[in-house]
């Protein structure tokens, strides 16, 4: 936690929250909002746009959980939950409902630092994994896409794969646009047309 951050705490108890805040000082100059009022967290944490949400909760239930996960946008920025009990399957819940890292046994200034840091390199680690997978996705329903055209392209045309295929890039890179594109586009007419 060496840059300047824009964090959110999400505690109810004014003291607890005082050592949170003091806690986050010390580790460096940053930008520490508390949320005391659960109703109006998803929206407060939406006006804020932390870097890392930080939710401490003394015993939660999957419910409260899930709620305050979705509502800390685990999506968008890591959440760390620090809980003082947990009961079975609540570590599971938070994990899977987005919390980057869940803490049992309370929140301690000591393993604040690393607990921050460990939820932002997971985070950014589960970011990249969704990324590459949407690309992944992507890619595999333009190779569908331009199978689909080549299809079309050699029954209409009486030609092999190979000719469909150098016949779908010469348009592509005449008409200065991706194949996939031009192969969608093929798609989409053949689709009218039948």
């Amino acid at each position: 936690m060496g840059d300047r951050l824009s964090i959110v705490v999400v505690e109810a108890d004014r003291e607890r929250a005082h050592l949170i805040v003091d806690s986050l000082r010390g580790t460096g100059d940053h930008n520490i909002r508390v949320i005391a009022e659960p109703s109006r967290l998803a929206r407060c944490i939406a006006e804020a746009d932390p870097d890392i949400v930080l939710i401490d909760v003394a015993d939660p239930s999957r419910d409260m959980l899930e709620e305050l996960a979705l509502a800390s946008g685990p999506l968008d920025r890591p959440v760390a939950m620090f809980v003082d009990r947990s009961r079975q399957g609540l570590a599971k819940a938070a994990v899977e409902a987005g919390v980057s890292a869940y803490v049992v046994d309370g929140l301690r200034p000591e393993r604040l630092t690393p607990v921050l840091d460990a939820a932002m390199a997971r985070f950014q680690m589960f970011r990249q994994m969704r990324s590459e997978l949407a690309a992944t996705r992507r890619a595999l329903e333009e190779r569908k896409t331009i199978d689909r055209a080549k299809g079309i392209l050699m029954k209409a045309r009486g030609i092999d794969e190979g000719e469909a295929y150098a016949l779908l890039r010469r348009t592509a890179m005449d008409q200065n646009r991706r194949m996939a594109d031009v192969a969608e586009a093929l798609v989409t007419a053949a689709g009218l047309l039948s």
